[in-house]
């Protein structure tokens, strides 16, 4: 039984790491850049309810900067901003403000990266970052993942094992 289990389990994360990238790369117009709206984003609010979805994140998402515009840097250090977020919001005890944490690291890590790569203003470049993933996760998510989060279905089929209350 344990064996199957662990099967379910990898099955589980690598259908979310094939969503993240998925998401990332059909929306890719929204994606990249110095104005974007990853949608896919939203996903990190799945390691609120369950650390291992973490692991099926930051895969996803240096899956999905493989297809940046900003190739291997973007790579590294948009995988980077992700594992510092999923980090976060693993441990927090609040969806609300598990949710600032992926806002926090992008801004700041994406806003250097646009500054190096691009040469873009980093306070501006920042300010742009935030935005985007304050609307994607900060209200997007929120409101997905509070009603989510009251429906013993959406806690099953994810095997939520912490913060479902």
């Amino acid at each position: 039984m344990k064996t199957r289990s662990r099967i379910y389990q990898i099955i589980r994360l690598a259908i979310i790491t094939a969503l993240y990238v998925t998401l990332t790369i059909v929306l890719s117009f929204i994606s990249y850049g110095d104005i974007q709206f990853r949608i896919a984003e939203i996903l990190i609010l799945l390691c609120f309810f369950r650390k291992d979805y973490g692991i099926a994140l930051v895969l996803g998402c240096a899956i999905a900067n493989f297809f940046s515009p900003l190739g291997i840097v973007d790579v590294i250090f948009g995988t980077l901003a992700t594992v510092f977020s999923v980090l976060c919001v693993m441990k927090a005890k609040n969806l609300l403000i598990a949710s600032i944490y992926p806002v926090v690291f992008n801004g700041i890590i994406i806003g250097l990266e646009l500054f190096y790569v691009l040469d873009l203003p980093f306070f501006l470049s920042m300010i742009s970052v935030v935005i985007g993933e304050a609307v994607v996760v900060m209200v997007l998510g929120n409101l997905i993942f509070f009603k989510l989060k009251k429906n013993a279905g959406f806690l099953e089929l994810i095997e939520a094992n912490q913060n479902c209350k």
